[in-house]
């Protein structure tokens, strides 16, 4: 049954229109009958706006303008967004066919859950499939200790928990996602939907890959929140014991040996974008 709740969904971009129609058309080709989707470009001067100009009808809002970072465009957008359920997709990101009624079809059948995140896909820059990412169930001193295993582009959530954690710290510019669950799970249970929703792309001019210092002190500013973290000494051996727990949760689930789909690698067809720089 399709859910009709109002979906709102983010993407910020900038400098990435080589991966921005395809994201786009990603989230178009949901054909979720309440979706409102906003595109925040922080002023590119590629093919960006040239696309965004293509799809003016099909996006609810998009402008182009110089912002202060990812996070202030992503907090920007959240905060004028209206859906009573919300979830950010960057611009070199995709969902798969069908995430978003199987998110709203989730909420509606639990009502107590304010959050919830599914699996995902690592693709590589063409957008060709390169491995799957099944993840175990939420566990906070695994997310503390080990690293937020959560896929991103697959985590959505009730405007009301959003509201109550106040909303994206603009302070973090990589782990901001790890700080917002980390916000959520202080105050309400997040679920995990054992299902592929999102595709994550895997390149080498990444943020989170040439940015990894930046990412490394803010994660551990997030860890220290941990009630364990008044033990010092014991530090090295938490998280040696998360990255066991961890991998014996995922080997339990069969997160090693995953298949997917034949279906949804084949959607990836649709998405795919030529090897060449514009």
């Amino acid at each position: 049954m399709m859910a009709n709740t109002r979906f709102s969904i983010v993407t910020c971009s900038y400098q990435q229109g080589r991966f921005l129609e395809s994201t786009i058309r990603s989230v178009l080709d949901q054909a979720y009958p309440e979706l409102e989707y906003l595109v925040l470009d922080g002023g590119s001067t590629d093919q960006s706006v040239k696309i965004l100009r293509q799809y003016d009808d099909a996006i609810a809002y998009w402008h182009s303008a110089a912002d202060a970072g990812q996070t202030d465009a992503l907090a920007k957008g959240l905060a004028r967004a209206r859906g009573d359920l919300m979830g950010w997709l960057c611009s070199d990101d995709l969902l798969l066919p069908g995430a978003l009624n199987a998110v709203a079809t989730f909420f509606d059948q639990n009502p107590d859950v304010d959050s919830v995140y599914g699996d995902a896909l690592w693709i590589d820059e063409e957008g060709d499939f390169i491995r799957p990412k099944k993840e175990i169930a939420f566990n906070r001193f695994i997310f503390h200790y080990d690293h937020n295993y959560i896929p991103q582009p697959s985590m959505f959530w009730r405007r009301r928990l959003y509201e109550r954690v106040g909303g994206l710290n603009r302070k973090f510019n990589l782990a901001m996602d790890n700080d917002l669950w980390d916000r959520f799970s202080a105050v309400s249970r997040i679920a995990h939907l054992p299902q592929y929703l999102s595709c994550m792309r895997y390149y080498p001019e990444q943020k989170t890959r040439s940015q990894r210092p930046l990412g490394a002190r803010e994660d551990a500013e997030i860890r220290s929140r941990s009630m364990l973290a008044r033990y010092q000494a014991m530090q090295p051996v938490f998280r040696g014991l998360a990255r066991v727990q961890r991998r014996l949760s995922r080997l339990a689930i069969g997160a090693y040996y995953a298949r997917v789909p034949a279906n949804l690698i084949e959607s990836l067809d649709r998405y795919r974008i030529s090897g060449e720089q514009p």
